[in-house]
């Protein structure tokens, strides 16, 4: 049994890193695509253009339709990921950098632990705690050492402040409900769900401001569709599912870092030794995080997900 378990956590952490290395490229490729494109028509286009890959996923695989329950589980999945997060970032980084938007997304793994406290039921130590309080604190020192924080509190910072509470909330339930429905069709349905109202917007975006971009801008949109709205998520919500909602988001401590690295390569913003630094701080909280358990027993629905995963393999 604790083999077993060994092996979920394990599996868990490379998918969960999986996710992690996928998402860190979200901010400066958002930050491209509205230098050149309407923030609503990237924040809802990419929705739309990942839901036909997700129709094209789900037919193939021949998934089953969810529950009733699951589809209102999936609509907060929904408002958390597939609108909320990608609306506010492509409205706050019309005006601010991705660099600047990093510090504001260091909150992240908290209120995606908080969430899956509040949704999930999972109960961390103290420990586990104490830990991601100081890889956030190490974060944060990062980024304002670096130049990366300046001026006072703006409409862009509130924009990223509410995408991050509802990409919290869209990890969390989306997590806890991909032990059900497995990560991949988790996201899949919830594009779905979307698609009535993300088409609509997007429509009504283009029309109001016809998209025209040059190709960095195009590869940018590209990515956010394919990679940072469908992918990415088959990987992360798998990895929640496997290894603990609460510490498998832990591994978002290390985003902002490679979001400025990303930044570096993209936006020609200058990177000091200081990233390395922080990263190997980082990555020390991220194994202490790792070495604490979760105290709350598994449920049954848990346990028999995890069998159903088990028998699926064999």
């Amino acid at each position: 049994m604790a083999a077993t378990v060994t092996a979920e956590r394990f599996i868990g952490l490379t998918l969960g890193a999986l996710g992690v290395l996928a998402f860190s490229m979200s901010l400066p490729a958002t930050r491209v695509a509205v230098g050149h494109l309407d923030p609503w028509f990237v924040a809802f286009g990419r929705a739309v253009g990942a839901a036909l890959l997700a129709w094209a996923y789900l037919r193939f695989t021949g998934a089953p339709r969810p529950t009733r329950r699951q589809w209102r589980r999936l609509s907060i999945v929904a408002v958390g990921v597939v609108v909320g997060f990608p609306l506010f970032t492509s409205l706050a980084l019309t005006t601010q950098t991705a660099a600047h938007g990093a510090v504001v997304i260091t909150v992240l793994p908290a209120m995606t632990a908080v969430f899956a406290v509040l949704r999930a039921g999972e109960r961390p130590p103290l420990l586990f705690w104490v830990a991601s309080g100081g890889g956030l604190v190490a974060v944060l020192a990062f980024l304002m050492t670096s130049g990366a924080v300046h001026g006072a509190l703006s409409t862009a910072d509130l924009f990223l402040l509410a995408a991050v509470v509802l990409c919290g909330l869209g990890y969390a339930e989306g997590g806890s409900l991909a032990r059900e429905l497995g990560g991949a069709r988790t996201i899949c349905w919830a594009l779905l769900l979307s698609l009535p109202v993300t088409l609509v917007i997007t429509l009504v975006a283009a029309a109001a401001n016809p998209p025209h971009a040059d190709a960095a801008a195009w590869s940018a949109f590209g990515y956010l569709t394919a990679i940072s709205m469908f992918l990415g998520f088959f990987a992360w919500y798998a990895g929640l599912a496997r290894g603990g909602i609460a510490q498998v988001g832990q591994l978002q401590l290390a985003q902002p870092v490679l979001t400025l690295l990303w930044s570096a390569l993209l936006l020609a913003e200058t990177v000091t030794p200081a990233s390395i630094g922080a990263a190997l701080v980082v990555l020390a909280c991220v194994v202490l995080i790792q070495r604490t358990r979760d105290t709350t027993p598994a449920s049954p629905c848990t346990r028999s997900a995890s069998a159903r995963r088990r028998a699926s393999t064999r």
